[in-house]
């Protein structure tokens, strides 16, 4: 384990006109009604393994499944050429704004203009779901690109917070020794 400072950045959007949209992408988009754990799982894991996304991992499968039947919680799931190339989960707030919950691109389809028109989706369908707020936290341990995707599709840093946590010297990867060297 390794004690080590994150910066947790908060941003958000007043007004859907906020949009800065990005250039469409191959990617196709579709709303994962039925609730399956197991799939979730995964994308959360093959998502969010290369940037120490932990919380959810020890969750059982009734966790899982308690979780995703709640009507205030929606996951849409991207695909390129019939694969899952990112998602992101979408959660009506109790002060009726609408939160990005999880959004992220798979690693194989990083940088590839992908991540920048998902999040434009994610944030259009946000809208949907509120007329007042759409907000969404990032770390100093996610991505080393999204906190510039959020601020170029026009959401604003309202707050920031430093923790230390003590955390692996490696993320855990989507399943035990499978992190790639590259990332």
């Amino acid at each position: 384990m390794a004690r080590l400072e994150v910066t947790t950045t908060y941003l958000e959007m007043l007004s859907a006109e906020q949009i800065i949209p990005a250039d469409p992408t191959e990617l196709t988009l579709t709303e994962a009604i039925a609730p399956c754990p197991e799939f979730q799982r995964f994308l959360y894991t093959a998502v969010g393994g290369s940037w120490y996304w932990m919380d959810r991992l020890r969750w059982t499968y009734q966790q899982w499944l308690d979780y995703l039947t709640q009507d205030h919680i929606r996951t849409w799931v991207g695909y390129v050429q019939g694969t899952p190339a990112g998602y992101f989960e979408l959660s009506q707030q109790p002060d009726q704004s609408a939160k990005i919950e999880y959004f992220g691109l798979l690693p194989q389809f990083i940088g590839q203009g992908h991540g920048g028109y998902l999040l434009t989706q994610a944030l259009k369908t946000a809208w949907e779901l509120t007329s007042k707020r759409v907000w969404v936290h990032t770390n100093s341990i996610d991505g080393p690109h999204a906190l510039k995707n959020y601020q170029a599709r026009g959401l604003a840093i309202y707050d920031q917070q430093r923790a230390i946590f003590d955390l692996p010297q490696s993320p855990p990867g989507p399943w035990p020794g499978s992190l790639r060297p590259n990332l």
